[in-house]
């Protein structure tokens, strides 16, 4: 069990306490810390985050592949986690991700803003 993080915060209970997320709640907010954070930005753990930084480097016809390619290289380290789809959708000068998520029969989508350059 995990303290729940919204938007890059502790999210409190209202009573001067924090909440906690646990079992597929838990699971994909840890999927959001990977893919948010810079693979090798922790020196000791280098293999934590993803390289989603990375895809305005690629064609605009080959982001979708990269997309997945980083994804999946980000969340092996979840293997309780099967990614069952990944989208993306320009949005003016940045990227909408979406990543379909299953565990266990339940479902979730994550939506993440990826920066152009």
């Amino acid at each position: 069990m995990e303290l729940k993080i919204i938007d890059g915060d502790y999210a409190d209970d209202g009573c001067g306490g924090l909440l906690r997320v646990d079992g597929f709640e838990e699971l994909c907010q840890h999927a959001r810390l990977r893919l948010c954070a810079r693979r090798g930005g922790f020196p000791f753990a280098p293999t934590f985050g993803s390289e989603l930084h990375l895809l305005y480097r690629e064609k605009p016809s080959a982001r979708l592949s990269a997309a997945q390619r980083y994804v999946a290289e980000a969340l092996a380290d979840e293997p309780e986690l099967n990614v069952t789809g990944v989208s993306l959708t320009q949005e003016g000068e940045n990227a909408l991700l979406r990543v379909s998520l299953q565990y266990e029969g339940d479902e979730a989508e994550l939506a993440l803003t990826v920066e152009g350059e």
